[in-house]
């Protein structure tokens, strides 16, 4: 746990460390409890764990030190499988998701990217931070933005 002011204390130390290293244009994976972390960060992103945590209360804190870029893919989540989108499964997460992202200043669009081609792109990630989120297709990636002149203090 962190204690420091203006700092929230769902933030471990690790993350902190990760999020200060990161530049712009990085990425950022929040990971579901079923999605394979590990093996993703075989393959180079550096591996925070965050068992126990939901991905919309980690998202909170992590917004209030991140900037997200401006760019219309600074929010990408896992797409449904054909067979899910067959079945009309819901996915209540990802209204949290846009939500906090709007409370961010963003505009809270999140793009929808193919199962294999989201592990594709969370291989090539800053670090994944693997969450004991429960929901369904709760995985989500955030990209790092720039924090103009005036504003870094």
């Amino acid at each position: 746990m962190v204690i420091l002011k203006g700092i929230p204390s769902i933030l471990t130390p690790e993350l902190l460390y990760v999020l200060a290293q990161m530049g712009h244009g990085d990425e950022l994976v929040l990971a579901d409890a079923n999605f394979p972390a590990s093996s993703i960060c075989k393959c180079g992103p550096v591996e925070i764990r965050a068992d126990g945590v939901g991905i919309p209360e980690l998202l909170k804190a992590i917004l209030k030190l991140f900037p997200l870029d401006t760019y219309e893919d600074s929010a990408a989540v896992m797409d449904l499988v054909q067979s899910d989108k067959l079945k009309g499964l819901k996915v209540p997460v990802w209204d949290q998701y846009s939500d906090l992202l709007k409370q961010a200043g963003s505009d809270g669009n999140l793009k929808f990217v193919e199962r294999f081609a989201f592990y594709e792109r969370a291989k090539k990630a800053f670090a994944v931070v693997a969450t004991g989120e429960t929901a369904l297709y709760g995985n989500l990636i955030i990209k790092k933005g720039v924090i103009p002149p005036g504003e870094q203090r």
